[in-house]
């Protein structure tokens, strides 16, 4: 039973061939688009693989630029049969190879979906790269001497500034880890003194945050150290003012910036795979009322496509059947080359 038949004639195939041709190559040109959006995904992990512990990963982006690269040929080769099938003799060249090509999109088209569910689900692996690259460049931002982490501090008052934030999750975070250098501290300094001492570790910890997570939004000259002490500062109370730092965390910060241009980039692909699969059913559709044209000689009557020549269910088993076969001459041809070789 074939399934969804329509009827056309010489119009309806012209309209339906330059319809095509003209979505392909929009295709294309959202083939390009994907790529170039991959391509600066990939460059944007790279500027602050730093803050990912390293551990990022580049599946993604690499898999959006191999669909687009993909999507390009596809659709270019797409097309090209598409303008062809206007001219009987230019068609005929195409036939063997439609099969073929058709399947290959439904397979581009099932791609096309893992990758835009992909994009939308890379949030949940960032989150715990991020947190832990971050917590670890925060341990190293005192150790500007010390080689392969010198631009630790940079790295991380840049992006504080960019980004407005502070700290991993808030700004407490600083209170919890040595952030200035021993190389800077007077430890003839008895405060210096009692803070390393009093800490089980030795380290010399304040209720203080780096320059880089001051807000030069407010009116206030920023306040960076003893933000906790009420009395060092005139008419400041810590629990009632708004601080005048940043108080949202960088992971947040930096999650909302990843999340938001992947989502962005999922829905992209999402809509490109639907305007694929309307060009592949376009194009089954094409190639069917070409190849059932009674008369040749008559390009003015009248044919019919279809979607499927058989139901799903029918179409779904030989394929299958058609596997199966594949696979027994496979296991046939690894015998007969055994029994040779024995």
């Amino acid at each position: 039973m074939v399934l969804m038949k329509v009827k056309f004639d010489l119009q309806k195939r012209v309209k339906l061939a330059q319809g095509l041709w003209l979505m392909y190559w929009v295709a294309v040109m959202a083939g390009v688009l994907i790529f170039s959006m991959g391509l600066f995904f990939k460059v944007e992990l790279r500027k602050r693989s730093e803050m990912m512990d390293n551990n990022e990963s580049h599946f993604v982006p690499n898999l959006l630029i191999l669909v687009g690269l993909l999507a390009c040929g596809v659709n270019a080769f797409g097309g090209k049969v598409c303008h062809d099938s206007l001219d009987a003799t230019k068609f005929g060249k195409w036939k063997p190879m439609i099969k073929h090509f058709l399947c290959g999109c439904v397979l581009f088209n099932v791609l096309l979906f893992v990758t835009a569910l992909l994009c939308f689900c890379l949030r949940l692996s960032l989150q715990s790269t991020l947190a832990e690259g971050l917590k670890n460049g925060m341990k190293y931002y005192k150790d500007t001497d010390t080689p392969g982490r010198c631009f630790m501090k940079k790295t991380l008052d840049m992006m504080q500034i960019e980004f407005r934030c502070c700290g991993n999750n808030n700004y407490r975070d600083w209170f919890e880890i040595q952030w200035i250098s021993n190389r800077y501290l007077d430890f003839s300094s008895s405060d210096v003194k009692d803070r390393v001492l009093s800490n089980v570790e030795g380290k010399y910890l304040m209720d203080g945050v780096p320059f880089s997570c001051c807000n030069p939004n407010s009116p206030r000259p920023c306040i960076q150290f003893q933000l906790n002490n009420n009395s060092a500062h005139y008419d400041y109370d810590h629990h009632t003012e708004e601080l005048n730092i940043f108080t949202r965390g960088c992971r947040d910060s930096l999650l909302s910036y990843y999340g938001g241009m992947m989502n962005s980039i999922g829905a992209l692909v999402l809509l490109f795979t639907i305007l694929q699969v309307a060009v592949t059913v376009g194009l089954k559709y094409l190639s069917t009322a070409l190849e059932t044209i009674t008369n040749p000689e008559d390009p003015e009557c009248v044919s019919e496509g279809w979607l499927l020549e058989k139901s799903v269910k029918e179409t779904f088993s030989s394929y299958m059947e058609m596997i199966k076969s594949l696979r027994k001459g496979k296991v046939e041809d690894g015998a007969g080359g055994e029994a040779q070789g024995s």
